[in-house]
């Protein structure tokens, strides 16, 4: 939380989204130091946890229609990939 307060101290502004590493009591601190901000796991996170639900067998396939969807510059190309 030191980490966040003076960044905080230091004229950081409200943030708007945190891609965080879950690590114990960080997306606490953000919400405490930062109320607005919305706490989300990094994108290798994202993944991870996604191809985990995935057969063994169909998880290439996956991983390459899921890299058209994060890759995507626009929430309109995601939902179209």
């Amino acid at each position: 939380m030191n980490v966040l307060t003076d960044l905080q101290n230091r004229g950081g502004k409200d943030s708007l989204i945190a891609s965080v590493v879950v690590l114990k009591g960080f997306p606490e601190a953000i919400e405490t130091v930062y109320p607005k901000t919305e706490v989300q796991l990094c994108i290798v996170h994202q993944i991870r946890n996604s191809v985990k639900y995935v057969a063994s067998k169909n998880q290439k396939a996956f991983m390459s229609d899921l890299k058209c969807v994060y890759r995507a510059t626009t929430q309109n190309a995601a939902e179209q990939a």
